[in-house]
């Protein structure tokens, strides 16, 4: 095949996993790195001959509590296609880090556990991905528990989220029943091994002699029936349905045991689009980037700062919309018009990173940079592209910081800019008043910056209750917001980027302000790019 642009993009696959706490997402991501050849065993990276644990859970609080709480980013090469996996964080405090994870995605696999079914947080960013027209691969985990009737399974898929789901198979039994799936497209039967990790049986024909070694004939007579009425009653699966985003594929298995995963990896690979174009705006004109427009472009969906903690290292994660990417390369930031040398560009095995010689559309690579780069950026070869900035969030909790250490408060001001410039939290700066205020989605949220500020910069902070209760972004013309200014001082701050932020003490006061002066806007969230 021709290393054209156009060519390298079309056997990309980037996608994100998303799923409620405990679904069995990270256990599906290693597995799925198994799968693909990347790694040995799960959580053991296949690499310099080392045996390393590296799950994609990489950060200190990840590990001790066993949740994901940052996006990483896992390349791979499998079948001829190069995957990019984006594991997205379980936890509801992180749900705008998702949420910008998944603008770099091209499609998205949800994980539903199969004894709870759809759960809030899964509510929340399916509807995400309905925003943002994403295609979503549905893999029901944990068959081998007691698990809900799939029927009552596939009925609420269509009736919450509004999905015709389409299964590719059908299970036989569940939990200590559970006898594996058959596969409805082609008519096999794919045993599973309960007392295997990995490496289950290869399927077998449904109506052959060997299918009896792994179903009585009551269980096989079921499973058929099943497989027979779910056919009936659901629509054929429709690759364009999938694509607009009106149908999911369903894949049934067990992610700790390593079953169905092989055939959730070769439905992404068969179903799952390549990179699309992507709109821009050019010199004031909206355009649309194809991937293999021959000018290099993309956006910064993240930044992470001490990936590496003997470095103080500051990561922006880049996605690739068009063009071939070779190291050493000048691209130009829209915003600043800024020219950089990318020479060290990292792709990515969770925090396992080698440098990328070369990287096409839908790929993420890594460029590393002392504050230069922020979340929302557009860079290209030109300067001139100018991809939808990516939405800050109004935090739902307020806290002022304060380190304990009278001495160490210039550098809480640099570790506070740095964790911001992240994206995770949103910090402001009151115009009266030396206190820093943070505002974050969930409490988790700054017992992990505690826990960060804690190891990374050697900060013993104290978080305290905040006077105030909500946070605005004002909009209107320089001379309003001066106006409003000057009679609300108290109540004015600015964010990382220096944008007027009005402070209020409750969602009434909000509500009352906001009406009294009706020329200006009070926004909830502030795009940035």
């Amino acid at each position: 095949m021709s290393n054209t642009p156009a060519a390298e993009a079309a056997r990309r696959r980037t996608f994100a996993i998303i799923s409620h706490p405990d679904a069995g997402k990270t256990t599906l991501t290693e597995n799925l790195l198994l799968a693909g050849g990347a790694i040995r065993a799960a959580g053991a990276v296949r690499a310099r001959g080392e045996n390393r644990r590296t799950r994609s859970d990489w950060m200190k609080i990840e590990r001790e509590r066993g949740i994901s709480v940052s996006a990483s980013v896992m390349t791979f090469d499998h079948a001829g296609l190069m995957f990019n996996l984006l594991d997205t964080p379980g936890h509801e405090d992180f749900s705008e880090d998702t949420y910008r994870t998944l603008t770099a995605a091209d499609a998205a696999v949800m994980v539903l556990d199969a004894a709870k079914g759809i759960e809030p947080q899964t509510l929340k960013l399916f509807e995400v991905c309905r925003l943002r027209d994403i295609p979503i691969v549905t893999f029901i985990n944990k068959m081998d528990r007691e698990a809900q009737d799939p029927f009552a399974l596939l009925d609420e898929i269509a009736t919450k989220l509004q999905l015709d789901p389409a299964p590719l198979y059908w299970p036989a039994g569940s939990g200590g029943r559970f006898k594996g799936m058959i596969d409805l497209r082609g008519q096999t039967f794919v045993p599973y091994n309960k007392n295997r990790e990995e490496g289950h049986d290869r399927p077998v024909p449904l109506n052959g002699n060997a299918v009896v070694s792994y179903l009585d004939p009551d269980e096989r007579e079921e499973a058929e029936e099943g497989a027979m009425l779910v056919q009936e009653a659901s629509k054929p699966f429709d690759h364009q349905a999938f694509l607009e985003g009106h149908m999911t594929p369903v894949i049934f298995g067990s992610a700790l045991r390593h079953f169905g995963v092989d055939e959730l990896l070769e439905v992404l690979g068969a179903y799952a689009p390549p990179p699309k174009a992507v709109k821009a705006e050019k010199a004031g004109v909206e355009t649309a980037v194809a991937p293999g427009d021959p000018e290099v472009s993309g956006f910064v969906f993240k930044v992470q700062a001490n990936m590496d903690p003997n470095h103080r290292d500051r990561i922006a994660f880049f996605r690739l919309t068009s063009g071939k990417f070779t190291r050493g390369m000048k691209l130009k930031s829209q915003g600043t018009g800024k020219q950089m040398s990318v020479n060290a560009p990292i792709m990515f095995f969770a925090s396992d990173r080698e440098l990328a010689e070369e990287a096409f559309a839908g790929d993420v690579i890594g460029i590393p940079n002392h504050g230069v780069l922020r979340v929302g950026d557009s860079l290209s070869e030109s300067g001139a592209l100018r991809f939808a900035g990516l939405p800050n969030f109004a935090p739902e909790i307020l806290r002022r910081v304060r380190v304990r250490d009278p001495l160490k408060a210039k550098h809480l001001k640099k570790a506070l800019e740095g964790l911001a410039e992240e994206g995770v939290t949103q910090l402001f700066r009151p115009e009266l008043g030396s206190d820093f205020v943070v505002g974050a989605v969930g409490q988790l949220q700054f017992e992990v910056m505690a826990d960060r500020l804690g190891n990374e910069y050697a900060l013993d902070v104290i978080f305290e209750a905040s006077p105030f209760a909500e946070a605005r972004w004002l909009g209107g013309t320089a001379a309003e917001i001066e106006t409003f200014r000057s009679t609300h001082r108290t109540a004015m701050a600015s964010d990382i980027d220096n944008s007027p932020v009005f402070l209020s003490k409750s969602a009434w006061e909000t509500t009352y302000v906001a009406e009294r002066y009706p020329n200006l806007s009070f926004q909830r969230t502030r795009e940035r790019g």
